[in-house]
């Protein structure tokens, strides 16, 4: 299971398509069940899981009648702006959290703030970043569908075979970087840690926690500015420079594609990634820690979340609440606590990840799990909800990579980034 976090050239044109959009979907409703459709990019073991959730409902709730479609999760936004376009839009559509300024934009999707302040959806139950990516101004765009975070994975053996410890909750970067040194063998081909090194939202997610931890941020407090271009900022993106340029300790990864193989063949010390990744470590005896922090630092230990969302379509009164009430059923504990089991996805509720009888059964799954599940209490910040994110992050990506490569210092790195994010926020 892989969930990155890019975008299609569908955000470029939402605005032409919305202009050219109508009003709703059809609202002719026929006699017997209310027919919906729900759009997924669920394979494999989700996808069966996702089935067996879906035929569930349909035996229980004989007055509806859900059908599933399966869209790439990475073209669903731009499919969905075509079919709103065509009046022909989902009821029901798994779509990326970073979409969610987008997504506010499209009149047809269903603004769930008033849905959600019904006490049965018990929606403070859900992870606070997940509802706040979810939020767009005043708007609710969608139900939590997924939620991940970054952590330390690290071959066991290799910490092992180099005399080192194995990471702790204590960790500072320092530590982390002392480690990667130690665990670096260029006559093996062997690195003590791989970072995606594409300048695509995945090389800056691995940014973005550091620059949190060193108590800093991205944006100003009213979304108007690059904040990055810190003294936060530059110490983050130093110890990446260090370790890539000085230490040589630091394997980039231009592909975004060569982490579980390479950690798998014991070329890699650590890997700082998601819980999609434990199920392709079979060669290997792996742990499981929560990223080090910056020594002294205010911002403690954090980590980057990429929650997704079940968006509401208004395709007609009668569809609509069906959809509504299909939602608000998947997405109830009992269905994220039997969805969790069967995928070894992280549950989006608090009260599902806070159960010990569920942490036992996914680290029984996939050691390492539970870790990834109480990792979500260090989610402290959330990316900028703003249409701008594309451009801010192909900025910082391409300010990240000079760095790494030796190209640029990162003062300089991340003030033309800053730049560049100021100008689009301002529409230049």
């Amino acid at each position: 299971m892989t969930h990155t976090r890019l975008w299609t050239a569908a955000v470029a044109v939402l605005a032409f398509i919305l202009a050219a959009c109508g009003g709703g979907g059809s609202s002719s409703e026929s006699s017997g069940p209310t027919k919906i459709v729900v759009w997924h990019g669920y394979q494999d073991t989700e996808g069966d899981a996702f089935k067996a959730l879906i035929a569930q409902y349909n035996k229980e709730h004989t007055d509806v009648e859900v059908s599933e479609l399966y869209s790439s999760n990475d073209q669903v936004l731009q499919k969905v702006l075509t079919a709103v376009r065509g009046n022909s839009a989902p009821d029901v559509a798994y779509m990326f959290g970073s979409w969610s300024p987008n997504i506010a934009k499209i009149p047809q999707v269903v603004d769930m703030a008033k849905e959600v302040s019904d006490p049965d959806w018990k929606w403070d139950d859900f992870y606070q970043s997940e509802r706040t990516a979810a939020t767009v101004g005043d708007k609710i765009v969608g139900v939590p569908a997924l939620v991940d975070n970054l952590a330390i994975v690290y071959n066991k053996k290799l910490f092992a075979d180099a005399g080192i410890e194995p990471p702790t909750p204590t960790w500072t970067w320092d530590d982390f970087r002392s480690a990667a040194a130690k665990l670096t063998d260029a006559s093996k081909g062997q690195y003590g840690w791989l970072i995606p090194a594409d300048g695509s939202e995945d090389t800056v997610w691995h940014y973005l926690p550091m620059l949190w931890e060193a108590g800093g941020s991205i944006l100003n407090s009213d979304n108007t500015k690059a904040a990055f271009n810190s003294e936060a900022g530059i110490k983050a993106l130093t110890v990446l420079q260090q370790m890539a340029v000085n230490d040589k300790s630091l394997y980039l990864d231009t592909t975004n594609e060569n982490g579980p193989k390479l950690m798998n063949s014991g070329k890699i010390g650590m890997l700082v990634t998601g819980p999609w990744d434990l199920a392709s470590l079979s060669d290997i005896e792996y742990g499981v820690q929560i990223m080090p922090t910056f020594a002294g630092s205010s911002g403690a230990h954090q980590t980057i979340s990429g929650p997704d969302n079940w968006v509401v379509f208004d395709n007609g009164d009668k569809k609509k609440q069906a959809a509504i009430d299909f939602v608000k059923w998947l997405t109830a504990p009992e269905q994220v606590k039997s969805f969790s089991l069967a995928t070894g996805d992280l549950p989006t509720r608090l009260s599902v990840g806070q159960d010990k009888s569920v942490l036992d059964q996914l680290n029984q799954k996939l050691p390492g799990s539970a870790t990834f599940v109480e990792n979500l209490s260090n989610v402290k910040t959330v990316r900028p909800t703003v249409e701008q994110y594309p451009d801010i992050s192909e900025a910082l990506g391409q300010a990240i990579m000079s760095v790494m490569l030796g190209e640029a210092q990162p003062a300089d790195a991340l003030g033309k980034a800053a730049q560049a994010t100021d100008d689009a926020l301002a529409g230049k």
